[in-house]
C-alpha cells in the first residue's frame, strides 16, 4: 500500500469518526433541547395567531387601570410621587400673595422623615399676620389635595399703633407641618385637580370686644354726639356739627363711629348707631328739641 492511499484512508476514517460523534451528540445531547425549543416556538406561534385573546387581555388591563385611577381621582387627598421640597415653598408663597401687605410668613425646612410606605418633609412657618390671613393659610394647608397636615401650632396676639393713632390687631404664629409624598404611584392619581382652598371669613378671636382706644375722625365725618338736626327734606337729613359745618345725609351714610340707620318723617327724628370701642349705642336726634336722645 503506497503512502498516498494510506493517507486517504486515514482521512476518510477521521471524517467518519467526526460524523458519528456529531450524530450521537445531536441525537442524545441536543435532542431534548431542540424538542423543547420547538415546543416553545409552536406555543409562541399559536399565541401570535390568537391576537383576539391578547387584545381582550390588554383591554381588560386598561379598564382596570382606569378604574383604579378614577378611584384615586375622586379622593379628596392624594399622596404625590417624588415631591421636591421646594414645592411647599411655592405653595405657601402663592397663598400669601393675596395677604395684606402687613402680613408676612417665614418658611423653614426642617427635616425629611422616611416611613415604610411613604415619606414626609417637615417645615416650620412663622410670622405676623391678620387673623383671617392666618386662617386662610391653615385652611389651605389642611384642605390641599396633595396631603399636608399641621402637627402643632402656637398663636399670640400683637397690637400695633400706626402714626395716626389707629390700632391694628395682628396674630403672631408658629406652625409645624408635614408634607407627604411616596416613592411609588399607588397613592397618586394621574389627573390631579386642587381642592377649593378659599374659606369663608371668621370672626377674629383675638380682636378685643371692648376697646379703650377710639379711632380719630380722620375723614371729618359728622360727630353725632355734638350735632344738631336742622331739617328733614326729601333728599335726606340736614345736620350740623359743633363747629357749624353742615352735612346732608341719607339712611346708610357713615358718620363718626357709626351710621345713620333711619329717617323718621312722621316723628321728625333721625336714628344713628355708634360703635364706641365695642359698646353699641343708639342715638336719636330730634328736629323739635335739637338735642341728642340716648335710647337702648
Amino acid at each position: 500500500m503506497n503512502r498516498k492511499l494510506k493517507n486517504t484512508l486515514i482521512l476518510v476514517g477521521l471524517l467518519l469518526f467526526i460524523v458519528l460523534v456529531g450524530s450521537l451528540y445531536a441525537y442524545f445531547v441536543q435532542g431534548s433541547t431542540i424538542s423543547e425549543k420547538r415546543t416553545k416556538l409552536e406555543t409562541l406561534d399559536d399565541a401570535a395567531l390568537n391576537t383576539d385573546d391578547l387584545i381582550a387581555r390588554v383591554n381588560t388591563l386598561e379598564a382596570r387601570v382606569l378604574e383604579l385611577d378614577s378611584i384615586l381621582a375622586v379622593r379628596k387627598y392624594n399622596i404625590p410621587v417624588d415631591l421636591h421640597q421646594s414645592e411647599f415653598y411655592n405653595f405657601v408663597n402663592k397663598l400669601s400673595f393675596n395677604f395684606s401687605p402687613k402680613s408676612f410668613v417665614n418658611i423653614e425646612y426642617k427635616d425629611i422623615i422616611i416611613e415604610q410606605n411613604y415619606n414626609h418633609y417637615t417645615y416650620k412657618l412663622s410670622g405676623t399676620a391678620y387673623f383671617n390671613d392666618v386662617y386662610k393659610m391653615i385652611y389651605a394647608i389642611e384642605q390641599s389635595r396633595e396631603l399636608k397636615k399641621i402637627t402643632s401650632l402656637i398663636f399670640d396676639n400683637l397690637v400695633e399703633v400706626d402714626i395716626d393713632g389707629i390700632p391694628r390687631y395682628f396674630v403672631t404664629f408658629s406652625i409645624d407641618c408635614s408634607v407627604y409624598f411616596s416613592d411609588n404611584d399607588q397613592f397618586a392619581s394621574s389627573v390631579s385637580k386642587e381642592n377649593r382652598l378659599i374659606p369663608n371669613s371668621l370672626f377674629d378671636i383675638f380682636y378685643p370686644l371692648i376697646r379703650t382706644d377710639i379711632p380719630p375722625n380722620l375723614d371729618n365725618l359728622l360727630d353725632v354726639q355734638a350735632a344738631d338736626l336742622l331739617a328733614i327734606i326729601p333728599e335726606g337729613a340736614f345736620l350740623s356739627n359743633s363747629s357749624g359745618t353742615t352735612y346732608l345725609l341719607w339712611e346708610g351714610d357713615k358718620v363718626y363711629l357709626g351710621y345713620l340707620t333711619e329717617i323718621d318723617y312722621d316723628k321728625n327724628v333721625v336714628h344713628f348707631v355708634l360703635n364706641k370701642g365695642g359698646i353699641i349705642e343708639k342715638i336719636t336726634l330730634s328736629l323739635d328739641k335739637k338735642e341728642n336722645k340716648l335710647s337702648e
